[in-house]
């Protein structure tokens, strides 16, 4: 069984307070002090620095929380072979992985997952390509769907798709040869993009084409930047997947040099996945392979 002051100290850094972990452990505010402090004092040093607003972890505890993560998750694996042991098809599978991926590739792969292994419980996070990443290699997540190369050592990566990048411009704009945008075009406008994208591929885009950083605004996600190109504020970058579903009156238009980001899976050590992880996984892949057979995914 799971020592009951480690289930509370994961509860306490996922819900940011003592009341809420009692709450959501259905035990008193008391019962999960007294359980963090045994547990501080069997490690011999505090894991959460306390405030009226609630509690972060200390460099220590921050040192101990992947450990911690990994007793957890090994728990959750036993229990889950026991199951499987036992003929029972159950379990959880965490997945991470950022807007475009939630909206367009999430709900048919797990759609067609759920018809097979209709008693697993899949949770989806939304969020940046890093916390993504460090949210697998913390265990917080089973799976996450990102940008590679990944900056977080300790997690394992493979490639999906490669998809390329695209220049929105409102409805009126004009390019030199009529199909593509150029660097000559370019220089006179402001882009619009998120933050999260400027430090990936996007990036080595915009330098590719001299754009300077004073040039450059930041919206909060693509349909924002959609409309705001729609509304002749500036031109956007957005990559092929986030335009699946586009409905703005814009263009889209290819660069004159592509440029692509790789989609990707990361996971932690392959071996000590679950089988129902591996199963989606392995869905994902198919997905990817008859829904683009190149690997490339395009406008």
């Amino acid at each position: 069984m799971l020592p009951f002051p480690y289930l509370v100290f994961t509860t306490v850094l996922e819900q940011g307070t003592f009341y809420k972990a009692a709450s959501i452990l259905n035990v008193t505010p008391s019962a999960i002090s007294h359980s963090i402090n045994q547990l501080e004092q069997e490690l011999g040093f505090p894991v959460f620095n306390r405030s009226r607003t609630g509690v972060s972890l200390t460099p220590n505890g921050e040192k101990i929380l992947p450990l911690i993560q990994q007793i957890i998750n090994t728990q959750s694996r036993i229990t889950q072979l026991a199951q499987q042991i036992q003929g029972l098809d159950i379990g959880i599978i965490r997945i991470g992985a950022f807007s475009s991926a939630c909206i367009n590739w999430l709900p048919p792969v797990i759609q067609t997952f759920k018809e097979t292994y209709p008693q697993v419980e899949i949770t989806v996070k939304q969020a940046g390509f890093s916390e993504i990443t460090r949210d697998v290699k913390n265990g917080n997540l089973d799976l996450g769907i990102t940008m590679l190369p990944t900056k977080e050592p300790g997690v394992i990566s493979q490639k999906l798709i490669e998809d390329e990048i695209y220049c929105i411009a409102p409805s009126d704009f004009k390019t030199e040869n009529g199909t593509s945008v150029s660097q000559q075009v370019l220089k006179n406008y402001n882009f619009i993009l998120q933050k999260g994208d400027y430090d990936w591929d996007t990036k080595a885009a915009l330098d590719h084409y001299q754009i300077s950083p004073t040039a450059i605004q930041f919206s909060i996600d693509d349909q924002s930047i959609i409309a705001m190109v729609e509304a002749g504020l500036g031109l956007g970058i957005l990559p092929a997947l986030a335009l699946q579903k586009n409905t703005g009156k814009v263009q889209i238009l290819p660069f004159e040099d592509a440029f692509y980001r790789k989609i990707g899976l990361v996971t932690t050590n392959a071996a000590s996945l679950t089988p129902s992880t591996k199963a989606i996984i392995k869905q994902f892949q198919d997905f990817i392979k008859e829904k683009y057979p190149s690997r490339l995914l395009t406008i």
